[in-house]
């Protein structure tokens, strides 16, 4: 047997360059030539201490201008600029939740959507105290989805998910004032606070950013994944393959993209149909390929096995193929350069969302009650797009590796169970785990997410890090693009367990897992705090003292942010390898990567050695288990 290989960064590399060659030829442009145009970055702006919400400015801080006009100094200024990144990634991610709240509630015996995972369903009526004895499951569904949606603007009270974490995180929560209240009251808080006039004093708007985060991660995000879950299936492992290569030169390839899984789970049904199959070969093709960039592709990969394209920077790259009938997206982390690059090709850019309509593209409105209608006219779309192939611009990489995806919370405690017998559970447990962190056989645990960013070689930082974290007995569980660098590396393979050390390997072969978990989307982090809350539960032990730890080495987006502070306020040391835009003012600063800890318990540490960031990884996990006493 062939010994099993990662696919190297330098191999990525290499064939990226010969897909921008083929842009070269057709005048389309990069984000790496983007990213050169642009030059050096506003110092003012990577600091944080350019103020822009009033029109007497835009004030910039300096030695001779200490204060804005308005009086405001540095600290305020960007303390403010951060607490408005957060609500911008907040209310992003929780408008996603509401829309699959939306989609819940339009759920029938013979509708578009329908409730698939019936008993998952009934755990969260439960929850909520919503009777589900003799009654219809879509008379359940719809009022779990119409509580859901009160969730975002109700009057009094906090998020109801909040119960779920340990009582001690919950009264921690109380004490220093951010539980969350409605999900739109955070984000419309953030915005006034924010507002020229009001908060400057940079504890305050901390606090509020933390605040806002929670009822992302504690309520939209979860809301998001928990009914995704009911209505197309909680993940349970699945084989798939991920890199450039799963793209097919003889079928009709469709790239699904965004974040959204309620476009992405009608666009997989249609093209499995027999006439739209039969129509992909009357054109000359073999059939129809589904692949995926971005979370996107996470939902569909850990539901169906649908292949995983590539990550945040590789969407330019399946269009560079020239082997792209058409890229559908639907909300979130979308190049508006998809446009005029798709011009370039024959390959149709297909916006199907308000909420992201973008110049260049051909716009079917997609929505619950058109789903099907659409879902099957954007797939009929794409084949009728084969025979406008240009067949000397077709470029297909011939890398890909294979994945095993698809570990939610409940498929974790179900694998586990195998590793040892002392704690068998038919209700799930995480116990198994905690047991091989005590014993010392898993040293502990990073929940690894995030984005790629330009300003990190491209998938190095996930890369790099996960292999040493392995090596030193650590296990990961990843979501977003982080997953899909891990998956298009060949991390997700079970082969990859030896790259681990010997307790971790030995782990890896007794539960037949591979070393790199994925547990799904952005919004799929959640999962990550339920995991977390019942390991707290389970060992006894305080969130803020487990050897777990959140990493995000390559972020951008304000998303990130969001999460960020919803997993530090959850307790969880979190380790960035892109600064935020908060090194101008020492206050702020000081407390995300200090003075939180005072609040909550766990504070972000900021690294951009991504060597450096992973020895600091090690050594919290490491001080965390001497304190504990394991």
């Amino acid at each position: 047997m062939e010994e099993f290989m990662l696919t190297t960064l330098e191999e990525m590399e290499a064939e990226t360059a010969k897909l921008l060659e083929t842009g070269q030829k057709v005048g389309a442009d990069s984000w790496q030539q983007r990213a050169k145009n642009q030059g050096s970055h506003c110092k003012f702006g990577e600091e944080g201490t350019c103020c822009r919400i009033c029109t007497m400015g835009p004030c910039r801080i300096t030695p001779k201008a200490p204060r804005g006009i308005c009086g405001c100094d540095v600290h305020g200024i960007v303390g403010r600029n951060f607490l408005r990144f957060t609500a911008g990634g907040a209310a992003t991610h929780s408008d996603h939740g509401r829309e699959i709240c939306h989609t819940l509630y339009l759920t029938s015996e013979d509708g578009n959507y329908k409730v698939k995972d019936p008993e998952k369903l009934k755990k969260i009526a439960a929850e909520w105290d919503i009777p589900t004895e003799n009654r219809d499951i879509y008379d359940i569904a719809h009022e779990v989805a119409e509580t859901g949606l009160m969730e975002y603007g109700k009057p009094f009270g906090t998020q109801r998910f909040l119960k779920r974490a340990p009582e001690k995180t919950q009264e921690i929560w109380k004490r220093e004032n951010i539980e969350p209240r409605a999900i739109d009251r955070e984000v419309s808080c953030a915005m006034h606070m924010t507002h020229m006039g009001c908060s400057s004093e940079p504890e305050a708007l901390v606090r509020q950013s933390l605040r806002c985060g929670l009822s992302d991660g504690w309520g939209g995000s979860m809301m998001g994944t928990e009914f995704s879950d009911v209505m197309f299936g909680t993940p349970m492992p699945q084989d798939t393959e991920a890199n450039l290569g799963v793209m097919e030169e003889d079928m009709v390839n469709i790239i699904v993209h965004g974040h959204d899984p309620s476009l992405s789970e009608m666009i997989v049904e249609y093209s499995e149909k027999p006439e739209m199959i039969a129509l992909a070969k009357s054109v000359g093709a073999k059939g129809i390929n589904i692949a995926g960039v971005c979370c996107t592709s996470n939902e569909v990969a850990m539901r169906h096995g649908i292949p995983m394209a590539g990550n945040f920077l590789s969407q330019e790259n399946v269009v560079l193929t020239g082997a792209c009938e058409a890229i559908v997206v639907d909300v979130q982390c979308i190049f508006p350069a998809l446009g005029p690059l798709s011009k370039c090709f024959h390959t149709k850019f297909i916006t199907t969302s308000e909420i992201a309509r973008m110049p260049d593209s051909d716009f079917i409105h997609f929505n619950s009650e058109n789903a099907g209608e659409n879902a099957e006219k954007i797939v009929r779309m794409a084949v009728e797009n084969f025979p406008n192939r240009k067949k000397d611009l077709v470029y297909i990489p011939k890398m890909k590796q294979k994945a095993t995806v698809g570990y939610s919370y409940e498929s974790i405690v179900k694998t586990l169970d195998t590793v040892t017998n002392s704690f068998v559970d038919e209700t799930g447990s995480t116990r198994p785990l905690i047991e091989c962190i005590n014993s010392g056989v898993i040293r502990g645990a990073v929940a690894m997410v995030g984005c790629n960013n330009p300003k990190v070689r491209h998938d190095y930082a996930h890369i790099e890090l996960m292999k040493k974290l392995l090596a030193n007995d650590i296990v990961l569980v990843l979501s977003g693009c982080s997953a899909q660098a891990a998956a298009k590396a060949g991390l997700m393979s079970k082969e990859a367990k030896k790259f681990c050390g010997d307790g971790l390997r030995r782990v890896c072969e007794l539960a037949d897992i591979p070393p790199v978990l994925h547990m799904g989307s952005c919004v799929d982090i959640s999962r990550m705090m339920v995991l977390v809350a019942n390991m707290s539960k389970d060992s006894g032990w305080d969130i803020n003292k487990m050897p777990v730890v959140g990493c995000a080495p390559e972020w951008m987006s304000e998303k990130a942010v969001s999460i960020g502070n919803y997993v530090v306020a959850t307790g969880l040391d979190t380790y960035l390898g892109v600064y935020p835009q908060t090194k101008g003012s020492s206050k702020v600063d000081g407390l995300l990567q200090g003075g939180l800890k005072d609040w909550v318990g766990a504070c972000y540490h900021v690294e951009l050695d991504v060597d450096k960031l992973g020895d600091s990884i090690i050594e919290g996990i490491e001080a965390k288990r001497t304190a504990l006493g394991i």
